[in-house]
């Protein structure tokens, strides 16, 4: 070797080094500013309901009222905070309202090897109604909680009295929306080294175009960062949660759909012509005739959350179905 190329090697050692030395700095600082964040959302947003464990999972869950039993199932990304928010107090003098925050997300841990799949989601809630001792519930679903609700529903029938879903993910998609490419991470490690790092940054910079895709072309309520609970979405745990739902979902999808003839119970769907995060012709029209009785409420021009912009109609919709299920 001669002196030249001793001394390039050199030169390569060195910044190669420094490349790495600036990619550990730059994910240290990623990872205390995320764990800073995590520690001021849990500050100004604490979990406001109980605790408790099932085969390993400890699940958050709030609850209200009583009588007939109502089950809420929150969809990717999503929070018990979507249902207990714009609902409750709607709801809560009638019927026994529990929202959970589903396994690995909010404040709910999943263990290792915990339910991912709808299937397997919709075999936990079924211990978790047995747990809770809700006698056949109403399931409310929204957004991927339909696709378990629905899940459960074909799985777990004797466990439920009826189905209301809210812009229901209920098909199979192939091709990955370039809104959800930052949920599509395959691999675990880099999944949980995204979450620590960088996914917290990402979502403060990003937070008004996730809230216009989400929510648009409503508004989202003026107070949802904290009375709506959305801070506590900043928390490393539920984007890892949120990525590992979003790459099970899809293949489990393909045979779900083709089984939608064989649900008997009350069915109703509330769904918005201008969701922007699941499409209504072909997630919630394509339902027409492939479900008995299907009860289907369209709503003109409203997005994926309209049980925050139509609160009124999202009341009576849930009231309807529940009459239906229980029998009036």
């Amino acid at each position: 070797m001669t002196g030249q190329e001793f001394r390039m090697g050199e030169w390569f050692s060195v910044i190669l080094t420094g490349l790495v030395l600036l990619v550990l700095l730059v994910a240290g600082y990623h990872a205390h500013v995320t764990r800073r964040v995590a520690r001021r959302a849990e500050t100004l947003v604490p979990p406001p309901g109980k605790f408790f464990t099932v085969d390993g999972n400890r699940i958050h869950y709030v609850e209200r009222g009583e009588g007939r039993p109502i089950l809420f199932i929150h969809g990717m990304g999503g929070t018990q905070f979507h249902f207990s928010y714009p609902l409750f107090d709607r709801l809560g003098a009638d019927f026994r309202l529990v929202a959970i925050d589903r396994p690995g997300s909010g404040y709910s841990t999943r263990r290792r090897g915990g339910p991912v799949t709808p299937a397997e989601q919709a075999a936990f809630i079924a211990r978790l109604i047995e747990e809770l001792e809700l006698e056949r519930p109403l399931i409310v679903g929204h957004s991927l909680g339909g696709a378990i609700a629905l899940a459960l529903a074909l799985d777990h029938a004797e466990k439920v009295s009826g189905l209301a879903l809210i812009a229901p993910l209920t098909r199979y998609y192939e091709n990955v929306a370039p809104e959800f490419a930052a949920l599509n991470i395959r691999s675990p490690l880099f999944r949980w080294l995204i979450a620590y790092t960088v996914s917290t940054p990402n979502a403060i910079k990003y937070g008004p175009q996730t809230l216009d895709f989400v929510f648009g072309p409503q508004q989202p309520p003026e107070d949802y960062a904290i009375a709506g609970g959305a801070l506590s979405l900043l928390r490393p745990s539920h984007f890892y949660a949120s990525s590992t739902d979003f790459v099970a979902v899809a293949e489990t999808m393909k045979t779900q759909e083709t089984r939608y003839g064989e649900l008997k119970m009350p069915v109703g769907v509330f769904f918005g012509t201008a969701d922007r995060v699941v499409n209504f012709k072909e997630n919630g029209a394509w339902l027409e005739g492939k479900v008995a009785g299907l009860d289907l409420e369209v709503l003109e021009g409203a997005g994926h959350m309209p049980h925050y912009s139509e609160g009124d109609r999202a009341e009576a919709f849930i009231r309807r179905m529940a009459a239906k299920a229980f029998g009036a």
